[in-house]
C-alpha cells in the first residue's frame, strides 16, 4: 500500500501568492519631508551626544596624563596649529580666488587683505567667512577698452577676394549675374575697383 503525502507544500502558482491588493501609489511628499526632518533631528541629536562623549573622553585622557605627556601633547597641538596657519594662508588665498571667480567679484590686492581672519582657531579654513566676504564685494563688470579696438586698422583682406571680373561676366547668363550680384560677388566691379 502506498502512502500519500498529505503535508501541505508551498504553492508555486503566482496568482495564489498575490491575493492581497497592492498599494503601489506614490508616497506623500509631506510624509517624506516629515520623515527627512525626523532623521535630520535624530542625526543632530546623535552628533551632539557624540561630541559630548568625545569631550569627556578627551578630558579623562588629559586628567590621567603626566605633566610630561601634557607638555608633549600641548607642543604637538601648537606645532599642528602653526603648520596649518602657515599653509592656511595659501589655502585662504586660493579659496578666495575660487569663490570670487564663481561669483564674478573682483578681489582687492592680497597685500591689503588679512588672510588670518579667514582661518579658525584650529588653523582650518572658515568657509562661511570667505563666502560672506566675497558676497559683500560688488560683482565685477567687464571693463570697456579705453579706445575702439578696430578703429584705424583699414581694410582687412583684399577687395578682390571672392569677386568676379568682367571676363567672368562675359561667360555668365543674366540669371547667374543677378544671383552673383545678390550674393555680393560683383561689389568690387560695381565700385570700379576691377
Amino acid at each position: 500500500m502506498t502512502e500519500q503525502n498529505t503535508a501541505s507544500a508551498p504553492s508555486t502558482d503566482p496568482t495564489a501568492a498575490s491575493t492581497t491588493p497592492e498599494t503601489s501609489q506614490a508616497p506623500d511628499t509631506a510624509a517624506l519631508t516629515a520623515e527627512v526632518a525626523k532623521w535630520k533631528a535624530l542625526s543632530r541629536k546623535n552628533e551632539t551626544a557624540f561630541k559630548a562623549a568625545d569631550k569627556q573622553l578627551t578630558d579623562f585622557r588629559q586628567a590621567s596624563m603626566t605633566e610630561q605627556e601634557r607638555a608633549i601633547e600641548a607642543a604637538r597641538a601648537e606645532a599642528r596649529t602653526a603648520a596649518l596657519s602657515e599653509v592656511g594662508s595659501q589655502l585662504v588665498a586660493a579659496e578666495l580666488r575660487a569663490e570670487a571667480a564663481s561669483t564674478g567679484a573682483t578681489l582687492p590686492a592680497a597685500d591689503y587683505l588679512n588672510l588670518a581672519r579667514f582661518l579658525g582657531e584650529d588653523g582650518q579654513l572658515d568657509t562661511n567667512a570667505i563666502s560672506s566676504f566675497v558676497t559683500s564685494l560688488s560683482p565685477s563688470t567687464p571693463q570697456q577698452p579705453e579706445y575702439d579696438q578696430d578703429a584705424g586698422l583699414g581694410r582687412q583682406g583684399t577687395s578682390q577676394a571672392g569677386q568676379l571680373t568682367r571676363s567672368d561676366l562675359s561667360r555668365m547668363t543674366a540669371s547667374q549675374i543677378n544671383a552673383a550680384r545678390s550674393k555680393g560677388h560683383l561689389d568690387a566691379l560695381m565700385r570700379g575697383e576691377l
